[in-house]
């Protein structure tokens, strides 16, 4: 695709942008501890201008730091102190011919910070009790940090006029603050429960004053915030506005209606362009996911076409579209730009890699929540495929002796992205494989999660643009790697799995993860098939590999719907990352699952956004979940179990599972050490990490060599 409509000019207002993709403004927790922009923040953006964006705008930018902020270490624009290191972070952003605007915020009710410093939450009036269970999925350590926690009963404060007349102020002055920084434009937060959309929604804004009741009323804070700002900026300064769709699970919240009323009022009082997003009432977990961090794709495009029509004025899509949607979608005139977050968080370079052509180096999101998971426990943003994302200013990727032969041992998610990195520093690059086809652990992880998959084809396909000798079927030996001349070795051959000492556990309708990793992806699936399978279940199996569908995990998706081998009742032992994906993979292809978890917490591995979704789709398939419960035997048809208090009880089983005993495999490491090579463990045989913690190794390895 040319992508000519996503990659051709825009404006909104008078600021001119060099194509229509926008950095989608996100908390990212890279302020300083006082607010102000220091090296990190100013690098990180700085990343994102120089990889092609045409506007940047910076997330919630606190307009009375400290108060009103939900995060720790929130951008505040409440004092001229800060704008200094503002300056220099539009200056970065400037030299890549990227513009810049700031998304203005007072977090109202949600801010979380004034709850936890023991100030008030300001609010249009008291907020209605509300019950939620999304911190029954927490880990203790998880709980102790949670940004919600229960840090006593908040003192809350309904606004009166004096206190409107300041929150107009504060919002103006930071806009004036933004402007006097060198920043092009302000987006003015009147979403997602903040102070402004409190007022807004009919829910949350029980007012019987000029400033609650009717539609106009409820709008007043809104147009008169906006009309300051622009009095004060001036005509050739963007100004333009964030806005809930719909409020979900919100009985009497804001409809799509009213969002499209108030879009004609925000364009009425001058604003340039409108940003649609939505929210929900966070009454669970997953409900996180539907909005404003949309899991479903384009969940939020109908929303902004709808607006579209209701405005002269651009509208901003946002809520995960993808390059080849936002093209169309522009060229259909539903929107006019398209603002991306996570996916410019997994690819700084995205609007370059389009502009070359090579959409297929980009890095994808894989929509595993690491990101947005940080910040609910306080924790800076970090992201699981693109490890430099919040250290662009201490991971450099900088040229080393290109005379230097590095050798990697493995072609999983760690080995590959060793590999790619090594050969872009300039170093020679030898990539072993043991098994006929590259991806590892991550083509049987692309199985139950599909997102998976795009992470393993952008990762092969980075490779093989590169001069990387890449040779399959090749098991590494001391000798061998003495005969190739490598200088140094990163063995990347992941963990091995262990199975407890369960009475049963070698039955043959039991299976450990790496027995049905191997079979799926042809790693000496001979050996396991000889093992585990009946005569005719080799011939499905031989079949499926002679048509090709099992290197492809989308075909092997497919194949699976149709035959597995396993049977109708499941048990997996195990509650963590790999034993609830396969419970979700296996539900969802009509078994019957119950999983079994020794420790308190299921998912400990997943992110807190994602284990959220997954035990809810676990929870609609009837999957029973038993924590805290211990497997005493198996038999030929059940599963013994030991509960909490020593309660016995049993669960019908076909086919058995073990999802548990992962650990470090470092036989070949240690071989080749003491055969006096020069060696580097990445990845699960390092540390079992899973994606995100193979990537990172392997990035740290490579850039120490």
């Amino acid at each position: 695709m040319s992508y000519k409509n996503l990659l051709s000019a825009g404006r909104i207002g008078r600021l001119h942008l060099r194509n229509r993709i926008i950095m989608a403004p996100m908390g990212s927790n890279f302020a300083e501890a006082d607010g102000t922009c220091g090296e990190r923040i100013q690098a990180y953006y700085e990343a994102r201008a120089a990889g092609g964006a045409g506007l940047l705008i910076m997330g919630v930018c606190a307009v009375a730091f400290p108060a009103g902020t939900a995060e720790p270490y929130q951008v505040g624009v409440s004092e001229d102190r800060f704008i200094p290191g503002l300056s220099q972070l539009a200056a970065r952003v400037h030299r890549h011919g990227a513009k810049i605007a700031m998304q203005l915020q007072h977090a109202g009710k949600t801010a979380a910070r004034d709850i936890a410093e023991g100030r008030e939450l300001w609010v249009p009036s008291m907020p209605p009790p509300m019950k939620t269970d999304m911190m029954a999925a927490l880990t203790p350590e998880e709980l102790r940090g949670f940004i919600s926690g229960n840090r006593g009963r908040p003192s809350v404060r309904v606004m009166d006029k004096a206190d409107i007349t300041q929150m107009i102020e504060w919002f103006a002055a930071a806009a004036v603050r933004a402007q006097q920084a060198g920043f092009d434009g302000v987006e003015i937060h009147a979403a997602h429960s903040y102070i402004i959309a409190g007022f807004l929604s009919p829910y949350y804004n029980r007012r019987d004053d000029e400033y609650g009741g009717s539609i106009d009323n409820r709008a007043r804070l809104m147009l008169e915030v906006l009309r300051e700002v622009r009095r004060r900026t001036g005509e050739d300064f963007g100004v333009w506005l964030r806005l809930d769709a719909a409020e979900l699970h919100t009985e009497g919240g804001i409809t799509l209606d009213e969002c499209k009323q108030f879009a004609r009022m925000a364009e009425q009082a001058g604003a340039d362009a409108v940003s649609v997003s939505a929210y929900a009432t966070i009454k669970s977990g997953v409900a996180f996911t539907e909005a404003p961090l949309v899991q479903q794709p384009a969940g939020f495009l109908e929303w902004a076409t709808e607006v579209r029509s209701a405005v002269r004025i651009p509208v901003i899509a946002v809520g995960r579209i993808e390059p080849e949607l936002a093209d169309s979608a522009i060229a259909d005139g539903r929107c006019d730009f398209v603002a991306m977050a996570r996916k410019m968080l997994a690819d700084p370079e995205l609007p370059n890699k389009l502009m070359r052509g090579d959409a297929a180096a980009i890095r994808p999101c894989i929509y595993c929540y690491v990101c947005v998971s940080q910040i609910f426990v306080n924790e800076r943003v970090k992201c699981a495929v693109n490890p430099f994302t919040g250290n662009e200013s201490r991971k450099l990727i900088l040229p080393a002796d290109p005379a230097r032969h590095v050798v990697v041992v493995g072609g999983g998610p760690a080995g590959l992205e060793a590999a790619r990195l090594a050969s872009l520093r300039g170093m020679r690059v030898t990539l072993l494989e043991r098994s006929s086809q590259l991806g590892g652990t991550l083509f049987f992880a692309a199985l139950p999660y599909p997102e998976n998959g795009k992470l393993l084809d952008n990762l092969v396909h980075q490779v093989r643009q590169l001069p990387i000798d890449v040779r399959l079927n090749t098991e590494a030996s001391p000798q061998m790697l003495r005969e190739l001349g490598a200088d140094h070795v990163l063995v990347a051959n992941g963990a091995s799995r262990v199975p407890p000492h369960i009475p049963g556990a070698d039955g043959a309708h039991v299976w450990s993860g790496d027995e049905l990793r191997r079979l799926m992806t042809g790693d000496r699936a001979q050996q396991v098939a000889r093992s585990k399978l009946s005569v005719l279940q080799r011939g499905m199996l031989m079949a499926g590999t002679l048509i090709g569908a099992t290197r492809s995990t989308s075909a092997l998706r497919q194949l699976s719907r149709l035959w597995m081998p396993l049977g109708k009742q499941v048990v997996i032992i195990g509650g963590g990352l790999v034993g609830l994906e396969l419970a979700e993979f296996l539900a969802e292809r009509g078994r019957s699952v119950s999983v079994v978890e020794p420790t308190e917490s299921l998912g400990r591995e997943l992110s807190i956004v994602r284990r959220w979704r997954v035990l809810d789709n676990l929870r609609k398939h009837s999957v029973a979940m038993h924590r805290q419960t211990s497997v005493v035997a198996i038999d030929q048809c059940q599963v013994h179990c030991l509960d909490e208090n020593g309660g016995a009880f049993s669960l019908p089983a076909d086919s058995v599972v073990i999802a548990l005993g992962a650990a470090p495999q470092g036989d070949l490491a240690e071989q080749l050490t003491r055969s006096g090579i020069a060696v580097s463990r990445i990845g699960d045989c390092n540390e079992v990490g899973y994606i995100e913690g193979a990537l990172r190794s392997a990035t740290d390895a490579v850039l120490a060599l």
